[in-house]
C-alpha cells in the first residue's frame, strides 16, 4: 500500500471516532431544530455513508460471502426438499382420493356379496331344516309303525290271555265230576289203545 492510502485510511478512522463521539452531544440538541441545519444534513450523509461502507464490507468479505453461499445452498435445499414432500403429499392426496373414489363401489360390491351370501345362507339353512323335518317325520313313522306293532302284539297277547281264561271258565263250567271221570278213562284208554 502506498502512503496516501494509508494516510486516507487514517483520516477515515479519525473522522469516524469523531463522528462516534460527537452523535450524543449532537442529538442531546433539539432534533426539530437542528434536522434542517447543515449539521443535520452532513450527519444524515455520515450515517449514510456507514451504512453503505458496512454494507460493501459485509458484501465483499470472504466470510460472509461464504456464509451467503452456505445460507443459499441451505435454503436451496430446504427448497428442493419441500418440492420434494409436497410432491409426495399430492401423490398420497391422489391415492387417497383414487380410495375413496372406489370406496363408494367396494361398499356396493360388499353389500351385493353380503346378500348373496345371505341368500344362499338362508337357502341352505332352509334346506338343512326341511331334510331335517324329513327326518324327525320319518322317525316319527317309524316309532308310530313300531309302538303300533307293540301295541298289536300287546293286544293279540291280552286277546289270547282273555281267551284262554275265557275258556277255562267255560271248561270249569261244562266239567263237572263225572265229565273229568270220562276224560280220565277216555285218556286211559289212549294210553293202552297207544300201547298195544
Amino acid at each position: 500500500m502506498s502512503r496516501t492510502s494509508r494516510w486516507l485510511q487514517k483520516a477515515c478512522a479519525i473522522a469516524f471516532a469523531l463522528a462516534i463521539f460527537a452523535a450524543p452531544v449532537l442529538a442531546a440538541a433539539n432534533p426539530q431544530q437542528e434536522a434542517d441545519t447543515t449539521t443535520g444534513w452532513v450527519y444524515r450523509w455520515i450515517n449514510f455513508f456507514i451504512f453503505v461502507a458496512a454494507l460493501v464490507w459485509a458484501f465483499t468479505n470472504k466470510g460472509t460471502r461464504a456464509y451467503f453461499r452456505s445460507r443459499q445452498k441451505a435454503i436451496g435445499d430446504a427448497i428442493a426438499e419441500s418440492a420434494r414432500a409436497n410432491e409426495e403429499a399430492e401423490r398420497q392426496e391422489r391415492a387417497a382420493e383414487q380410495k375413496m373414489a372406489s370406496l363408494d363401489k367396494e361398499i356396493a360390491d360388499l353389500r351385493a356379496r353380503a346378500k348373496q351370501e345371505s341368500a344362499a345362507e338362508t337357502q341352505r339353512i332352509r334346506a338343512l331344516a326341511q331334510e331335517e323335518a324329513k327326518r324327525i317325520e320319518q322317525s316319527a313313522q317309524v316309532e308310530i309303525r313300531a309302538a303300533e306293532r307293540a301295541a298289536q302284539s300287546e293286544l293279540k297277547a291280552i286277546a289270547g290271555r282273555l281267551a284262554i281264561e275265557r275258556a277255562e271258565a267255560l271248561l270249569r263250567e261244562q266239567v263237572n265230576a263225572q265229565a273229568e271221570s270220562n276224560l280220565f278213562r277216555g285218556f286211559v284208554a289212549s294210553l293202552q289203545g297207544a300201547s298195544n
